[in-house]
């Protein structure tokens, strides 16, 4: 018995580290898909979020999901929490991202405070932890959800649909009717986060199985990696044949966003399915992603990263594979969708809404045309570029 304890506890450890890995892929990721004049505003928003988030959950968020500090006996409390603290700043970076290059960092930081201390642990509170709706109405304590489609995704995803309808698109993004394409700044850097993304969900699926100290866990716990980068792979597949057949070039910012669907439409249950369903769901998601990217720029939904394609829309289409694809209730993963969304999504407009009346969100347009590294940071990550807009 103690070994078990030291060895999931060690393996608890392990895979909240390649979760906290995610932070530089989201910052590589993000960093690379804005103009040069906005590098460090992001990368420092990035950080905040990062070291924010994860002191309002240790300091408040996390007995407010979980109830108390004792409720583990397989692991170490300390590891469990750790492994918690991990996924917090995950829904705060879904959010930044889609709003880069028009928001000020003092408040977003603000937000990511209210994130990590009370929106998130509210969403934990009722589908992993304490839940204090159970027996009500409201009770979604029945939705599967292993690591978070919903839970941590979609949660992100409904906060930054908040944020886009409060703040608006970039200036100049949408002018006399017409789409204006803003290219990304550095690809290789955009390549780079998403495979650390990509690596660091191994840890974020396979970690949720809680336990590796048994052969029928380990098994558990290396089906759910497989299925996860089974899901990425066909996201990744099917973004890029479908973007050569339309456009006869390879997009690679496509290419990745179609395997971050493919993993984040798998996370509610890659340890349910075989081995197959995956790469339906994973074909399914990055084709969600290819076709869900051009409908939200069409609505002036402006979102330089694509996270409500990536992580919203395949956050809900995850969540409702599991009670297509397996035994799970169907009616009880919408039930727990729509909840979640309601709420989150009607919290995080009311609180970003009165932060910005306080502190004001948006950077105005001559903030925007200097860029924020410049007028937040005071440092430009590339000083030598000549800007053009």
């Amino acid at each position: 018995m103690e070994m078990n304890y030291v060895i999931d506890t060690l393996f608890t450890i392990f895979t909240m580290t390649l979760i906290v890995l995610m932070v530089p892929g989201f910052s590589m990721l993000e960093a690379g898909l804005v103009r040069t004049k906005n590098v460090s505003a992001v990368l420092t928003v990035n950080v905040m979020i990062y070291s924010v988030a994860s002191m309002a959950f240790l300091l408040i968020g996390y007995t407010y999901a979980f109830g108390s500090w004792d409720h583990q006996d397989g692991i170490s409390k300390w590891a469990f929490f750790m492994f918690q603290m991990a996924f917090v700043g995950k829904t705060v970076n879904i959010m930044s991202g889609g709003v880069s290059e028009r928001s000020r960092i003092l408040p977003l930081v603000v937000f990511t405070l209210i994130m990590g201390a009370f929106i998130y642990p509210t969403i934990v509170n009722l589908t992993w932890g304490a839940n204090f709706l159970e027996g009500s109405f409201l009770d979604i304590s029945g939705m599967y959800d292993l690591a978070g489609s919903t839970v941590i995704h979609s949660t992100g995803g409904w906060a930054l649909l908040a944020a886009i309808l409060i703040m608006g698109a970039r200036t100049g993004r949408y002018k006399n009717g017409r789409i204006r394409v803003i290219p990304a700044s550095n690809i290789p850097m955009v390549t780079l986060g998403a495979l650390l993304l990509w690596i660091g969900w191994f840890g974020f699926n396979g970690g949720s199985i809680g336990t590796i100290s048994s052969r029928e866990s380990a098994d558990a716990v290396a089906l759910t990696i497989m299925n996860t980068n089974t899901a990425g792979l066909a996201g990744a597949i099917i973004a890029w044949i479908i973007i050569y057949i339309r456009y006869r070039k390879f997009d690679i910012t496509m290419i990745l966003n179609g395997a971050l669907g493919g993993l984040v439409a798998v996370t509610a249950g890659p340890d349910l399915y075989d081995i197959y369903t995956p790469i339906l769901i994973g074909t399914i998601a990055g084709t969600l992603v290819v076709f869900a990217v051009p409908i939200f720029d069409k609505m002036r939904l402006d979102d330089p990263v694509g996270a409500l394609s990536v992580h919203l829309i395949n956050g809900i289409w995850g969540t409702l594979a599991v009670g297509i694809f397996t035994e799970k209730s169907l009616l009880l993963q919408i039930k727990g969708v729509v909840v979640v969304g309601v709420l989150v999504f009607t919290v995080s407009f009311v609180t970003i809404y009165i932060i910005d009346k306080l502190i004001r969100l948006r950077a105005d347009d001559e903030e925007q045309f200097k860029g924020l590294d410049e007028v937040e940071c005071g440092m430009e990550s590339y000083p030598e570029f000549t800007r053009t807009f």
